[in-house]
């Protein structure tokens, strides 16, 4: 994907790749901006939670979560997640 804002993204098959290039490239010449912030998550998840939920909000967030990606409990947890750090 390239916007004319930059060089396109070279395809990285590996660890040693990946390093090879960012040690060596001015990203500054790149189009990032097809690029989405990621969130990595190393807690333990050791508590559980069940809930009841009306079934139109429960797929309005299965729809969500599947236009990001990502799983829909991990989209709940970012809600909760967020709404405790306000």
């Amino acid at each position: 994907m390239n916007n004319g804002k930059g060089k396109q993204m070279p395809v990285l098959h590996s660890d040693e790749e990946a390093e090879a290039f960012v040690e060596t490239a001015d990203l500054s010449e790149y189009d990032l901006s097809g690029f989405k912030p990621v969130q990595f998550e190393f807690e333990k998840k050791s508590a559980q939670l069940n809930m009841r939920l009306p079934e139109a909000l429960l797929s309005a967030i299965k729809a969500k979560a599947q236009e990001r990606g990502i799983p829909y409990t991990r989209l709940i947890r970012e809600v909760l997640e967020k709404t405790v750090a306000k």
